[in-house]
């Protein structure tokens, strides 16, 4: 008789086969769009798992139950139809049926992580990439707190994980590879594409200094460390770094001392240039920081206000927009404030911004490409069922491509090196529908609007889509059946679709 295991690994394998072909018709989606939290699901309500899961034009919150806990160190990846493969807290890494990955334990070992077997607190320590045309292969680069008194990581592993393994569950293949050891800032493991749209480079930073580590991840293996000093010195220090969804820009935070820095980027080079740092009096603890869709605002969090920065203001620190103080909110009572902390772009083009503790709530940022308070911030405005520490993963753009026309483009994955654009595939499923479909489109890096017009040229719907979103979900209400055009327009480019509406 088949072991329950066995059993659970069969049906996950079929319900992702199943999955799987019904996505086959739309473009890519998935990858970052699951976002997983919670935890002590031991304890029974209101503990326990929430999930997160992004459809263009909304968010859907769940409640999950699963054994692996999550605190601030969050990774999750899935597949290209949005199914989770597998997610990790610092400590171990979980598979999609919730069971420990095969040779998942034991990740990051030091004194600290024995201390907190349930799941690492440690800002961005741990970020997951897609090995580069190695499809079933992706890279986990992570660590955690090894010097409790200098409070600093002495190294920065790689984990390699193949999902070919173990009935298709996957498995680590190799772990706690030493990348780097040196003094390292706790957390902020952070990557964005190389410019040639396939590589990507990855970054750490030094303790006590300016130095930033470099890596450069190919089809091949991972070369470096380089390394490039920038910027102000950087002491021990939590907080958030954040690359913009374009590329283009990064940012540094830590309120306690070194506040604030801005960077230009070379997706080329992979190098930084003209810093710009920016003091921010105020409480100065804790702080988080994320890049708007269209990659020219950035926000901080900082325990007790959020800020906006104009980062294509000739002065960005003059351009700053104080957009919220903390109200006064408990979740669910004292003392489990509502204050502000670590923050992430979400694929519906919104921010969300963690509390500082676990509550049952998240700010959103509803409009963060709009400048000063018409960003529209609104405080604890989701909420959530069971009690959420922090846990926004570490999620990089997975979707950005080639920087066309540069000197790096030369893989030719860009269409006509810039001067062409490839045709828009736009996909409407199911179709017939009964009014509710969903739309898949390629990823665009600029918002766009979708328009679903009548036979007799009458606009019945219409909403934003979402820079660097892919799919979109349509529900039409009280109309007529009958044959409709669905119009999607991103500046100069466009596309369409028909869907037909059954009685």
């Amino acid at each position: 008789m088949a072991s329950l295991r066995d059993t659970v690994r069969y049906g996950t394998c079929l319900l992702m086969l199943v999955c799987s072909s019904y996505f086959e018709r739309c473009l890519s989606q998935g990858l970052n769009d699951l976002w997983m939290g919670g935890y002590g699901e031991q304890w029974g309500l209101p503990w326990g798992g929430t999930d997160l899961r992004f459809v263009s034009g909304g968010v859907v919150v769940s409640q999950e139950g699963r054994d692996i806990d999550f605190a601030r160190t969050n990774a999750n990846i899935t597949d290209s139809g949005g199914n989770l493969l597998f997610s990790t807290n610092g400590a171990y890494l979980a598979n999609a049926t919730g069971d420990t990955l095969l040779n998942g334990t034991g990740l990051n070992p030091s004194t600290y992580t024995s201390q907190y077997p349930e799941g690492l607190y440690l800002p961005q320590s741990c970020l997951i990439l897609p090995k580069p045309e190695t499809p079933g292969v992706y890279y986990l680069f992570h660590g955690t707190l090894d010097d409790q008194v200098g409070q600093f990581a002495q190294y920065l592993y790689l984990t390699t994980i193949d999902m070919s393994l173990d009935g298709g569950l996957g498995a680590v293949v190799t772990k706690n590879h030493v990348l780097i050891a040196d003094t390292l800032n706790v957390g902020k493991i952070t990557a964005v594409r190389h410019a040639n749209g396939r590589d990507w480079w990855v970054f750490c930073h030094k303790q006590p200094t300016n130095v930033f580590y470099r890596l450069l991840v190919t089809p091949f293996g991972i070369s470096g460390p380089d390394q490039q000093a920038t910027g102000v010195t950087r002491y021990a220090d939590l907080g958030q770094v954040c690359f913009s969804p374009d590329g283009s820009k990064f940012a540094y935070y830590w309120g306690d001392g070194e506040d604030l820095e801005v960077f230009n980027f070379d997706r080329c080079t992979g190098l930084f240039t003209s810093p710009v740092h920016i003091l921010i009096d105020d409480y100065d603890q804790m702080g988080g920081v994320a890049f708007s869709p269209n990659s020219r605002y950035l926000y901080v969090s900082s325990v007790l206000d959020v800020y906006q920065y104009d980062t294509e203001a000739p002065d960005i620190a003059a351009s700053m927009v104080h957009i919220a103080t903390w109200d006064g909110f408990y979740s669910p009572s004292p003392p489990f404030a509502t204050l502000f902390d670590i923050a992430q772009l979400a694929p519906d083009g919104k921010i969300y911004i963690g509390t500082g503790n676990s509550t049952l709530h998240l700010h959103v940022i509803h409009d963060p490409d709009l400048p000063g308070m018409a960003c529209n911030m609104v405080q604890h405005d989701l909420p959530l069922p069971t009690y959420y520490s922090n846990s926004l993963p570490n999620h990089p753009n997975y979707h950005l491509g080639p920087l066309a026309g540069s000197p790096c483009d030369t893989l030719g994955l860009s269409v006509g090196g810039g001067q062409e654009e490839a045709a828009l595939h736009v996909q409407a499923y199911p179709n017939p529908n009964n009014g509710a479909f969903t739309l898949s489109y390629p990823v665009q890096p600029e918002a766009g609007i979708l328009e679903v017009v009548d036979v007799q040229g009458r606009v019945v719907y219409q909403s934003r889509l979402a820079a660097w979103s892919q799919v979109h979900q349509v529900e039409l209400q009280g109309e007529a059946a009958g044959m409709y055009q669905c119009r999607l327009t991103w500046g100069t480019r466009s596309a369409a679709v028909r869907v037909m509406i059954e009685p």
